[in-house]
């Protein structure tokens, strides 16, 4: 199978290195200051939920912000785990399994000075759970509420001790709430007071507008400027509580850049030092030049999601096996990406506790897949048309063109007529919590976007379970499962940990059965850096750790 290499790299490579230098950040000699090139189109918004999926959380959430609970990224061997954040123990309570006590870390202060305690995490829930709190937002509840669905409320005890209430009795909580980020109430008191507006929604949208350029949480970053779609730049925290992951760099600098082979371009000339995910093609000239190359394993996979409404063609489990069936994985991974993914035969691979005994085998068999969809009433003479709505860039998604590109292909051999419907990548993500049902899907049937599955929740519960249909999450095309219901349920009411992980390898294994996606990779996060950047800790996780990072 033959795929058409990107030919623009060089003419980028040149006409890059010689751009005007004063289009990019300039400091003093004294200064350290570490340029990153994202593959987002547009700063992930500042004001402490971000978007753009996890690429936000990455850059603008874990650095300005921290959470109750976060990840452990200071390994490279480990899987990262969720330890205290802002929270330094929690407990649910034995007699109602909906109620979890949190203790919080004394002696933290946010950027603006004002302290973080009881007040500022209630605050910081009603933000996006209580409509008629002057600080709820909206915009930031889409990105926020579906990543933890059963927390119902927070109370306060002490100043140092919350009360969190949950729908339903949910094991998950603790994992899901390092997604609720702690934003300064009394910042953005200061721009609500201030702010004009006709009514106390308008003030209060004004006041998240001015928070989002003056950001203020607890975490080891602080913002420093600010231009939508061109740069944020970030300084260390020198008061950050945890002294261990104060900064060692002054400043860094994000960049979008949405486009591999100019972020490549970019890195080679010496205007940025770091680059998510080079192009593929670039790799040996990047070695050959001295720069690292950082990669490993991730929680992640980069699927198909299909459509499961009535009419969609993938409600055949016969289409849907033939698709997995039909996808040279090893072809992919040693071709187009370089070596750069891990191929993908369900959300979890074996040896994880997830993973459990599914009976349907995901391998490259055409023989088997042609077979499948001649039963399915197709042929060489009668094509199965399937369209999926991709990005050409974004968090996690790869190479998404050339991907999918490949895939078109591939499945072509199938007797699948495969239409691809590219838009920019965090359109792609509203649509994504949208539904197959909205208009937004532009009439397709599948959606490619990649996900984390760090977490039991991210990882099955939000596609699998019938009741996290859009709007409430991520099941993007309506799936109703009555046996994925029973073990969702079965798997978020047990509190011991090895039953609940044999419970979640049951719902694993049912999914992979189904041909519940198109199982396509995981992503090992490739990074290209600098030489002249040490300290890096790629872990097997979304994220990063940008504060142990030193430039020499």
């Amino acid at each position: 199978m033959l795929i058409k290499k990107n030919k623009t790299r060089a003419a980028l490579i040149a006409l890059l290195a010689l751009g005007s230098a004063a289009a990019w950040p300039r400091v003093a000699s004294a200064e350290t200051v570490l340029r990153i090139a994202m593959t987002a189109a547009d700063i992930p918004r500042t004001l402490g939920q971000p978007d753009q999926g996890f690429e936000g959380n990455r850059f603008t959430g874990l650095t300005m912000y921290d959470a109750l609970t976060g990840w452990d990224l200071s390994s490279a061997d480990k899987a990262s785990v969720v330890i205290p954040g802002l929270a330094t123990e929690w407990k649910v309570d034995d007699a109602d399994k909906t109620k979890w006590t949190f203790k919080l870390r004394p002696g933290v202060t946010f950027h603006d000075g004002s302290p973080f305690n009881a007040d500022a995490v209630v605050w910081n829930v009603e933000k996006v759970l209580k409509q008629d709190a002057p600080q709820f937002d909206a915009s930031q509840v889409g990105v926020t509420a579906s990543r933890m669905p059963t927390l119902a409320s927070a109370k306060k005890i002490d100043d140092m001790t919350v009360e969190l209430t949950t729908k339903e009795p949910d094991s998950f909580l603790p994992i899901n709430l390092t997604n609720l980020f702690m934003a300064s109430p009394v910042k953005w008191q200061a721009f609500y007071d201030k702010a004009e507006g006709a009514d106390a929604k308008a003030k209060s949208q004004a006041a998240w507008t001015a928070f989002a350029k003056e950001a203020s949480g607890t975490g080891p970053w602080k913002m420093a400027g600010f231009t939508p779609r061109e740069r944020l730049e970030l300084v260390k925290n020198a008061a950050y509580w945890d002294k261990a992951r104060v900064p060692k760099v002054d400043k860094m600098v994000l960049l979008p850049m949405p486009e591999a082979n100019a972020r490549t371009a970019a890195l080679l000339s010496g205007q940025v030092d770091w680059v998510e995910a080079p192009a593929p093609d670039a790799l040996p000239e990047l070695k050959q030049r001295g720069f690292k190359l950082y990669a490993n394993e991730q929680p992640h996979v980069w699927p198909w999601q299909f459509s499961r409404v009535e009419g969609s063609p993938w409600n055949d489990i016969r289409v849907r096996k033939a698709a997995n069936l039909c996808v040279d994985r090893e072809g992919l991974k040693d071709g187009l990406l370089a070596g750069l993914m891990v191929p993908a035969t369900g959300t979890f691979e074996p040896g994880h506790p997830w993973r459990g005994k599914p009976t349907f085998e995901i391998k490259y068999d055409k023989a088997a897949a042609q077979k499948l969809m001649q039963e399915a009433g197709f042929g060489p003479n009668k094509k199965l048309t399937v369209k999926t709505q991709t990005s050409a860039s974004g968090s996690g998604q790869m190479q998404p063109l050339p991907m999918n590109e490949y895939l078109q292909q591939a499945l072509a051999e199938c007797y699948f007529d495969v239409q691809l419907d590219v838009i920019e990548w965090n359109t792609l993500f509203t649509n994504w919590r949208r539904g197959a049902k909205d208009p937004s899907a532009n009439g397709s049937n599948a959606t490619n976007v990649t996900y984390a599955a760090m977490d039991p929740f991210f990882a099955l519960v939000r596609f699998l379970q019938s009741g996290m249909a859009p709007p409430v999450s991520n099941n993007w095309g309506f799936i109703n499962n009555p046996k994925f219901d029973e073990l969702v349920k079965k798997a978020r009411q047990t509190f011991d940990p090895a039953a609940r992980d044999a419970a979640l390898a049951e719902l694993h294994a049912a999914s992979v059965d189904d041909a519940a996606f198109l199982y396509v990779a995981h992503d090992v996060g490739p990074r290209a850096i600098s030489p002249k950047v040490t300290g890096v800790v790629q872990p097997k996780s979304w994220f990063i750790d940008f504060s142990l990072v030193s430039m020499q």
